[in-house]
């Protein structure tokens, strides 16, 4: 791993937020990287306790979403409810619109369905594009993942250096259950995705997403048609993180 170039290395700045609740960590981030630390939201359960926590505290973070241009219809209405109900505008990145119109020119509208390959392409074009000028010009990077939703994620650590993109990675939920995230979104009455209570868990392109059945894997609803160890879109995958 090369030298973070920041007067912080992983080690000291994991030292500075141990012990701090979440609040307290983003706030203390917010204040030693000011402008340059941003969250990516799904407007997922997860996604939303992060969301309440910054903009209910005041604390001073960016906060953007990726519309794929294939979302529910119900996360477009969490998402004007959000910024009601904390007189906020969450900073929105589409793909770019000649990546798109070639994609659905030469492919079709259902390409991801035929083959990973074709399905990591829309992701790249529609999620990992977006989010590479997204996260440009910032240091730290929130996320709202957590160890439990995947094997692939049960390696990662709540701060990380993410050599891709040449920032920190801070994961606030890293340690948290899923029955944490819904007690909490219940009892700071934090807007939520009504998706959530017909089964779905992760919740992200329509055509890519489905409920879950009870005892059925965190990730059986994202790309269902594929193997398990293959569900990750490019954003947060461990080999992503850790490349030399």
């Amino acid at each position: 791993m090369t030298a973070e170039p920041t007067s912080y290395t992983l080690d000291s700045l994991s030292e500075r937020l141990n012990g701090l609740s979440n609040i307290d960590a983003l706030r203390t981030l917010a204040e030693l990287f000011p402008g340059e630390v941003i969250f990516s939201t799904s407007l997922g359960y997860e996604d939303q306790v992060i969301t309440d926590m910054i903009l209910a505290n005041d604390i001073p973070i960016k906060i953007f979403t990726l519309d794929t241009g294939r979302m529910f219809s119900e996360t477009y209405s969490v998402w004007k409810k959000t910024n009601d109900r904390y007189a906020t505008t969450i900073e929105t990145y589409f793909p770019k619109a000649d990546a798109v119109e070639k994609l659905m020119t030469e492919k079709g509208p259902y390409s991801f369905y035929d083959s990973v390959e074709n399905r990591k392409e829309c992701c790249g074009i529609r999620k990992v594009e977006p989010l590479n000028r997204a996260l440009k010009g910032n240091k730290i990077w929130i996320t709202g993942i957590r160890a439990d939703q995947s094997a692939n994620r049960q390696a990662m650590t709540q701060l990380e250096w993410d050599e891709s993109h040449q920032l920190f990675k801070f994961h606030p939920l890293m340690d948290w259950t899923f029955e944490q995230v819904t007690q909490y979104v219940k009892d700071h009455h934090v807007p939520y995705n009504p998706l959530h209570d017909r089964g779905f868990v992760s919740i992200g392109c329509q055509p890519c997403t489905r409920a879950i059945q009870p005892g059925e894997d965190f990730r059986a609803g994202r790309w269902w048609w594929e193997d398990n160890s293959k569900k990750e879109c490019g954003l947060h995958t461990h080999e992503e993180v850790f490349k030399a």
